[in-house]
């Protein structure tokens, strides 16, 4: 079995060539056959790495194999695209498989006629708590979590609550701790195992349980759930409704995805990528990223606004014209790098209305140090190649622009997060904007205002 995997634990392209082969030549059992001893993460890759004509195939020929673990590691452009080539029944025999999140996370990109089809097919008992959390806001703590969890009253003992949990077999399969709920479903505290473990028979739960507690309102943004757990180093956390019931938990397992996708979804928003997945259907992918390359032409309009105002004094000092395009660039550079730092501080709850101001100051002081910086290399540089006097301009330019490009790499994110639009998605476009036309503006103005052209 190594011998399918290369230095990277990747699966050779040859493999995946032999079992796309035996698929063509309608040998089913030869492609079950050489996927068996896969794991369930790596038979997951292999979907991805096959073209998606060829899935719902393989999904048939390895129908034992396409276990709910399978299923959970899939790409979700994989995950949805194979659901929907799938018989209804044969889907809802997956999600009977899978635990309730990662259900609703097989589901909720389906189409409307998709999801009834296959809710359709589950036993009410299967399809009630599936339907319920569809009617959660998306990306919320109400589809993350799950539904699978243990809680018992505060009265029980530690001995009570260990044989509950040795004779009960319908428990979660999965949990660092146990809910004491009071008569309501309320919650009242935790236990963790560990502790469960160390602490006399006769003890009552209520006495020994951790009373402080993080407790994560169902419609709470996932984003926001995963800073809760960064910030309080949370193993698990209770899910609650709007009358404060214990309704699910979310494990730091589900968190640790949330926080990989958030993080890679700003930085491929900040460049304007959209989800930048390469399993994204080619009209989102194009609709994503064509609007923000309309954007990035108006406001390049501006920069080329500028130039033609300034285009007399360009014809008379060709030199004009070879320097500029090294202060917006290098403004732009200075622009992006504050933008990023921002914009993940704000991300990250690292800025807020409280410390703004003092963020802003500190990234001006940043800014103007390194615009001093540059400022004195590339005047030295001109004053040798061109003249003394135009040295000079590109220096006094280079400062301003790298200080502005540092005040909007602060000022836009905030901005836009105080109107609450995503920062991440819309901050680049204007920050360059900013970069762009006030370098050309500050440069060819002051070598007009120095008297260098007329």
């Amino acid at each position: 079995m190594a011998d399918n995997f290369d230095e990277d634990n990747r699966l050779k392209p040859e493999f995946v060539r032999r079992v796309e082969d035996a698929l063509h030549d309608g040998e089913p059992g030869t492609a079950h056959d050489l996927v068996e001893p896969l794991h369930p993460a790596d038979i997951a890759d292999l979907f991805e790495l096959m073209d998606e004509d060829e899935r719902p195939l393989l999904a048939t020929s390895i129908a034992e194999l396409m276990t709910a673990e399978v299923v959970a590691e899939m790409n979700e452009h994989v995950r949805e695209l194979l659901v929907e080539a799938l018989p209804a029944d044969a889907a809802a025999q997956i999600a009977e498989q899978l635990d309730t999140d990662d259900a609703v996370a097989m589901l909720e990109d389906l189409d409307e006629a998709d999801q009834k089809a296959i809710l359709a097919e589950l036993d009410p008992e299967d399809r009630a708590p599936l339907e319920t959390a569809l009617a959660y806001p998306e990306e919320s703590a109400g589809r993350l979590m799950s539904r699978e969890f243990v809680a018992v009253p505060g009265h029980l003992t530690v001995g009570d609550l260990i044989d509950f949990l040795r004779e009960q077999r319908d428990l979660s399969a999965d949990f660092f701790e146990v809910f004491v709920i009071d008569e309501r479903m309320r919650p009242l505290g935790t236990c963790q195992l560990s502790w469960i473990l160390r602490t006399p028979r006769t003890v009552r739960l209520e006495d020994v349980m951790k009373r402080d507690q993080t407790l994560i309102p169902v419609d709470l943004d996932q984003e926001e759930v995963g800073l809760r757990f960064q910030k309080y180093a949370l193993i698990s956390a209770a899910v609650i409704n709007a009358d404060g019931r214990l309704v699910g938990q979310i494990t730091a397992d589900d968190i640790a995805h949330v926080i990989a996708e958030e993080a890679g979804e700003d930085a491929l928003l900040l460049s304007g990528a959209g989800e930048g997945d390469i399993n994204e259907p080619i009209r989102e992918a194009y609709s994503a990223r064509v609007r923000w390359l309309i954007a990035n032409l108006g406001t390049a309009v501006v920069a080329s606004a500028i130039i033609a105002f300034f285009g007399a004094a360009i014809e008379q000092l060709v030199a004009l014209a070879i320097l500029m395009p090294i202060v917006a660039s290098i403004g732009g550079n200075a622009g992006t790098q504050t933008m990023a730092v921002t914009v993940r501080a704000i991300a990250t709850n690292q800025l807020t209305e409280s410390n703004t101001m003092r963020i802003l100051w500190r990234e001006f002081r940043v800014a103007a140090l390194m615009g001093v910086t540059i400022a004195v290399l590339i005047g030295a540089a001109v004053a040798v190649l061109f003249t003394p006097q135009l040295g000079g301009v590109i220096a006094l330019a280079m400062v301003v622009n790298i200080v502005i490009a540092g005040l909007a790499g602060v000022l836009v994110p905030v901005i836009f997060d105080r109107l609450d639009v995503d920062p991440a998605v819309a901050s680049s476009v204007f920050v360059t904007m900013i970069t762009d036309s006030m370098g050309f503006f500050a440069f060819l103005g002051l070598a007009v205002a120095s008297g260098l052209v007329g």
